[in-house]
């Protein structure tokens, strides 16, 4: 850690700041002071109470008034003042202190993917002094983290397996490059924080890569036959939620994210959602904020929802996708790439197919315009599609009638 005026010499903190010329006849060459300390952090506020005295000095000698030989400034230590030595704390005590701080900051589900990567550098490094960890190490995690198997963090029954075990039960396909990233990348937050915190000089995960290739993961959109074979099951757990994000074009997310004060009456124009940021959710991207139609078709289910808090009371993300994975093996529905984000891509689709311009969709399922040319421009100087606008390309998507081929399995 680097502080203005201060420099560490045998495990103590210097400060040394040179008067300016004109006042060193008087003052001396500089003023120097020992800060007492080997902690960063105590150092950094002592210098700053020892930098104040330096400029009061300066100041009363600059007008001059009567000058007295500087004296040092008298730094007390408060009794029984535990002293911290820079990367003397262990990896384990920190991640602790790291994660409790992470989980007031994020999501449940964005939290357990933290907890996950972290523990597993933890599981490695626990008992080692922070600063014990070399660049070496680092690479070291990420060449393991690449080794691990494709489902090895998906079973509650591994929640708590060291990186060692969970290679040991890795065999078939590895975790995609995009996951190792993920990974190695939330570690490097927090060895990152670590620094920060003045716990360590220099992040060792700096120069640490994945050498793996990414690719971007690839949805396929629902057809007519799958969608109509889906709300055939009318299942009882997220069939309401599937047909809000096939009419509406809204995530996972922002639909059981909908809270009873985010619905808005417009009169002739029906019923609003005001896609927002709330206690329930976050949004993706400043884009995501919105206000959309409902579509018809959703109005006489508003009747059976609560009238107030969550309309989808104890539904999660989690809970969405893994129970459409479970409608999909009912179906069957075998084709690759069809999840429930599905149901995003088809109302698209259908807005594609109605002669809808793609930069009117955006403004309803919360894209930036296409048209990247120009998006700036358009973005600044345009003030979106009225409600009439948005209401009428809404009502031209409709859930499909023509009866299923496709054989339910018992």
């Amino acid at each position: 850690m680097r502080i203005q005026y201060a420099y560490l010499k045998q495990q103590t903190w210097l400060y040394r700041r040179n008067y300016p010329k004109e006042l060193q006849p008087i003052l001396g060459q500089a003023y120097k002071q020992s800060l007492k300390t080997g902690d960063a952090r105590v150092a950094k506020a002592r210098a700053a109470e020892v930098n104040a005295k330096y400029e009061e000095i300066v100041t009363k000698a600059k007008a001059g008034g009567a000058i007295e030989k500087p004296e040092p400034v008298r730094i007390v230590a408060p009794a029984f003042q535990q002293v911290t030595i820079v990367g003397r704390v262990s990896v384990a005590e920190l991640g602790k202190q790291y994660l409790n701080r992470r989980s007031n900051e994020l999501q449940y589900g964005g939290f357990k993917s933290v907890r996950f990567s972290v523990g597993l550098f933890i599981s490695l490094y626990g008992r080692r002094p922070i600063g014990a960890v070399t660049r070496d190490d680092a690479k070291a995690f990420t060449r393991k983290v690449a080794q691990l198997g494709k489902h090895v963090g998906k079973s509650c029954k591994t929640k708590n397996y060291s990186m060692e075990r969970l290679l040991a039960l890795s065999e078939g396909e590895r975790i995609s490059p995009q996951t190792q990233k993920r990974i190695v990348s939330q570690v490097g937050h927090f060895m990152a924080w670590t620094v920060y915190e003045s716990h360590l000089a220099s992040n060792p995960f700096e120069a640490v890569r994945v050498e793996g290739r990414a690719k971007p993961q690839h949805f396929e959109a629902l057809t007519d036959e799958e969608v109509l074979h889906l709300l055939n099951l009318q299942d009882p757990k997220i069939g309401v939620a599937l047909r809000f994000c096939l009419l509406s074009g809204m995530r996972a997310g922002e639909a059981v994210g909908l809270v009873r004060d985010d619905l808005i009456w417009k009169g002739n124009l029906g019923w609003f959602a005001w896609i927002r940021a709330n206690e329930v959710r976050k949004l993706k991207t400043d884009a995501a904020e919105r206000i959309v139609p409902l579509h018809s078709d959703l109005t006489p289910l508003l009747a059976d929802l609560p009238g107030t808090g969550r309309l989808f009371p104890g539904l999660s993300v989690n809970m969405v996708t893994k129970r459409f994975s479970v409608m999909r093996e009912q179906l069957p529905i075998q084709r690759q790439g069809v999840v429930f984000h599905s149901s995003r891509k088809w109302f698209v689709t259908q807005c594609e197919r109605a002669g809808v311009p793609e930069h009117f969709t955006a403004s309803i399922v919360g894209h930036q315009s296409a048209r990247s040319e120009n998006r700036m421009t358009y973005g600044i100087y345009s003030a979106g599609i009225s409600d009439e606008q948005k209401r009428e390309i809404v009502e031209k998507v409709g859930l499909p009638v023509k009866r299923s081929k496709l054989a339910v399995s018992a």
